[in-house]
């Protein structure tokens, strides 16, 4: 501080000369933002000076530089520029114990100063989640806490699941042993299903020195479960003489392996067509037996599930048959067409399914039904007409006669004219019948 002292020894007359000229000359300064660590730059202008000269100050009233003169040996600052109306430095590798209010002064008469206030940031510590134990079971209450230090100030943390915010947390925010900066901790608490397994819950912790990059930490759930079955036909509606496929699909973790196949409670009845392959059934040429109830059981570590699966073996769909021709005694021919159709069964699942092969229309009137009634009744009446018409024919012209009644009852030839012609009484005259 030797050059400092020796500014007192100037003489009056000299510093009264540039008091004139000093009038309008004032310092300005602006303040500073920097993150610890980084660089600050510290610049005092004049817009007007007179050769008077400038000089930078820290918090603790130490004279940094005067003029292009270095006073503090700190290798951390230096001269980024120095004029009549500019001077400006560098503090690099800022700590926050470099924070503070600094002082730039004119040397008029008065002394004029401007002061600028350095910023530090205290930069967040990568984020830490604790509370997690790997597996979880499902249903339980899982409590994770992310925390991090050093802030400056104080972060702020937030909790995502899958990209999407969970927005009920807590926070807690507490002063670090040099008060200058911030731990800061968040924990969120829920509850725990099988639809959790394999996301990933994330905490993000944003704060004004990471420049819009925020620090995350990031935690995979694992969840164990018990299994849950279901039971896949490969067709909705099995026939005789065709093969089935029933594929047991088993979700659980860990994952269950094998699976148990059952038929009735008991074991499968005929090995060397229903044959098990992983976690499929397969059953060849499905007969009327395979009727019944079919069980897939899976079971891990965690417990076991089952499903079941109602097979009905239909009846394979008859086609139309072909038209017949019934030949009667007349000449006109009738023709008959006979459908043959079965019902189908209830179907297996809990809802019914229409047979696919089923004839177009089977719902609406049976054609081919009325169309043989009306064929027996035209055959039928047909043969009654032809009948009738042959006995007509046989007994057209029949006549009865009673010329010679009583005529094989007289004794003799005379008695029996005697008895034709005289016999006016009960005589009657020649009658002919015709029906």
């Amino acid at each position: 501080f030797f050059f400092l002292c020796n500014l007192s020894l100037v003489p009056a007359a000299a510093s009264k000369s540039k008091v004139k000229g000093s009038q309008g000359q004032f310092p300005l300064t602006q303040n500073v933002t920097v993150v610890e660590g980084g660089t600050a730059i510290l610049t005092c202008r004049v817009d007007q000076n007179d050769n008077t000269s400038l000089q930078w100050s820290n918090p603790a009233q130490q004279t940094l530089y005067f003029d292009d003169k270095k006073a503090l040996r700190d290798n951390r600052i230096e001269l980024v520029r120095a004029s009549w109306h500019e001077l400006s430095i560098s503090v690099s590798d800022v700590s926050l114990s470099d924070e503070g209010q600094y002082t730039c002064s004119l040397f008029t008469m008065p002394v004029k100063t401007s002061k600028a206030y350095l910023t530090v940031l205290g930069v967040p510590e990568k984020p830490q989640i604790s509370g997690f134990s790997s597996p979880v079971m499902e249903g339980d209450l899982m409590q994770l806490t992310c925390k991090t230090s050093g802030s400056k100030p104080a972060a702020d943390i937030r909790w995502f699941k899958n990209d999407k915010e969970i927005k009920d947390v807590k926070y807690l925010k507490e002063e670090d042993a040099n008060r200058k900066t911030f731990t800061v901790s968040s924990t969120l608490d829920f509850r725990v299903d099988r639809s959790d397994d394999g996301v990933a819950v994330i905490c993000r912790v944003d704060h004004e020195s990471l420049n819009a990059t925020p620090q995350v930490a990031m935690q995979v759930l694992e969840i164990h479960y018990t299994p849950s079955v279901k039971i896949i036909p490969s067709t909705p509606f099995p026939q005789e003489g065709q093969a089935l496929t029933l594929t047991c699909e088993s979700k659980g973790k860990p994952l269950p392996e094998p699976v148990l196949w059952t038929k009735d409670g008991a074991e499968l009845p005929d090995p060397d067509r229903m044959v098990v392959s992983g976690r499929e059934l397969n059953i060849l040429f499905l007969n009327k037996t395979d009727n019944g109830t079919y069980r897939c059981e899976a079971t891990n570590t965690i417990g076991q599930s089952s499903a079941e699966y109602v097979l009905i073996v239909h009846d394979v769909p008859t086609t139309l048959l072909p038209t017949t021709i019934i030949p009667s005694l007349t000449t006109a021919p009738v023709t008959t067409t006979v459908a043959i159709t079965t019902s189908p069964s209830t179907s297996a699942s809990s809802s019914s399914r229409r047979d696919p092969n089923s004839l177009a229309g089977q719902n609406g009137p049976d054609h081919a039904l009325i169309g043989g009634i009306v064929a027996v009744v035209v055959f039928v009446t047909l043969c009654s007409i032809f009948l009738l018409g042959r006995y007509l024919a046989r007994h057209k012209g029949t006549y009865l006669t009673n010329e010679a009644k009583g005529a094989e009852d007289a004794p003799d030839a005379d008695t029996a004219i005697i008895n034709a012609e005289g016999s006016q009484v009960n005589a009657e005259e020649k009658k002919e019948y015709f029906i």
